[in-house]
């Protein structure tokens, strides 16, 4: 009986320390998007801690009394008790706490066990369920009863005083020795209220001790934390200076080669306008010896055969004096004729001329060809047409010269339209 009094007024005054401890610690948490514990069940020696998410938790020990604290990290509690009473024989008492608030918030769950036990810690879905293996500690009862009384002494006869007296003196010193025993155990009882005293009062200490341990623990990691996210940000900011370092050496380089690319382009536009302009001076050069010697034959041509056809000279009477480019040189058969043509980017000047029975050269004053391919010759002989063949070169004096060979001599029409200019000529006679 004494060591049920004892045990009940330890634990009461631990779980009177534990209540002050956490009761001063609690605060309110915000509560969107964290884990909201709706409630705390206690079924035997199982605790199930239920909530809206699944439970991301930490967990540690206290002993003198033996208790499991279990940290539910972006947590907070709804409509739970701060202290729970259980005392089912394994299971003394919970306690709940927040600490926190967002993100850091943290939902605290203190059980208090009867004796050291082992715990099996699951997390069921949004449910984290904490079971204890094993059954309620007995309890030792120390029998109690009446103290012994002395039996009546048998009654004396007139005949036997003497005895009687001697029972008599027996029966008090058995009460003295009972009142001795008494005594005794009073005051052990009081020794052993004493001891279990100074035995809370240790393990109060010891508590306070392993709080004080704790918050140091918690301060030296939150110090390690701050001073990692300051060796961070310090690297972080290392980092962006070496990255608007090695932009700015990029950006100089890039504009360094954008100068280097112009200076190179603008050398080379100089060459090629040199080189444009000697062409153009030795253009003018064969031109000029090009006319001259095509004069001389025109005289020489003459005089040998004086029916040819004089040349013509053709086109608007006025035009620009940029260059033009010939894009196109084309062969159409069309009903009665067959019509080749040429195609500028701007009306130019031309001149047709008959060099013989069977040949008609299209000059454009002038004009460049644009594309190489538009000199490959084309082989018409094989049309129902006086054409032969179509061949287009660059001529003396910055022209195109188009050579239009016939198969035999039939009349011909030039036309000029926009920057179309085509020569039809009629289809020969059947034989």
């Amino acid at each position: 009986m004494r060591s049920s009094t004892i045990k009940s007024s330890s634990s009461a005054f631990v779980l009177l320390l534990i209540t002050c401890v956490l009761g001063a610690t609690r605060a309110l948490a915000q509560e969107a998007n964290l884990n909201s514990i709706s409630s705390v069940n206690v079924r035997g020696g199982t605790v199930e801690i239920v909530g809206t998410k699944k439970p991301n938790f930490t967990t540690f020990t206290l002993t003198d009394p033996p208790r499991l604290v279990i940290d539910i990290s972006e947590a907070v509690f709804s409509g739970v008790k701060e202290d729970i009473t259980v005392g089912n024989g394994t299971i003394t008492a919970i306690r709940t706490a927040s600490y926190g608030s967002d993100e850091s918030a943290i939902a605290r769950v203190l059980i208090g066990y009867e004796r050291e036990v082992d715990t099996d810690i699951q997390a069921r879905g949004n449910s984290l369920v904490v079971s204890v293996a094993g059954g309620t500690a007995a309890q030792a009862a120390a029998p109690t009863g009446p103290a012994p009384t002395a039996d009546a002494a048998p009654a004396a006869t007139g005949t036997d005083a003497r005895q009687a007296g001697a029972a008599a003196q027996e029966a008090q010193e058995e009460q003295k020795r009972q009142a001795a025993a008494a005594a005794q155990a009073a005051r052990d009882a009081q020794e052993e209220r004493k001891r279990q005293e100074a035995a809370a009062a240790q393990a109060a200490q010891q508590e306070q001790a392993d709080a004080e341990e704790q918050r140091q623990a918690e301060a030296r990691a939150a110090a390690e934390r701050k001073a990692q996210e300051e060796r961070t940000a310090q690297a972080a900011a290392k980092q962006r200076q070496q990255d608007e370092a090695r932009a700015a050496a990029d950006a100089r380089r890039e504009s360094e080669a954008q100068a280097a690319e112009s200076k190179r382009r603008q050398a080379a536009e100089d060459r090629a306008r040199r080189e444009s302009e000697a062409q153009a001076a030795a253009e003018d050069r064969r031109r000029q010896q090009e006319e001259a010697r095509e004069a001389r034959a025109a005289r020489v041509a003459q005089a040998e055969t004086p029916r040819r056809e004089p040349a013509r000279q053709e086109g608007p009477p006025s035009v620009s004096s940029r260059r033009k480019t010939m894009t196109l040189v084309g062969f159409k058969q069309e009903r009665g004729a067959s019509r080749v043509f040429v195609r500028t980017n701007e009306p130019v000047r031309y001149s047709v001329t008959p060099a013989g029975d069977r040949l008609v050269v299209l000059e454009l004053e002038n004009t460049l060809i644009a594309e190489e391919n538009n000199t490959r010759a084309m082989d018409t002989s094989f049309f129902n047409t006086a054409v032969a063949s179509v061949d287009a070169n660059p001529g003396p004096s910055r022209t195109v010269r188009v050579s239009i060979r016939l198969k035999q001599q039939v009349p011909y029409e030039t036309r000029q339209e926009g920057n179309e200019l085509s020569i039809e000529f009629q289809r020969p006679a059947s034989r």
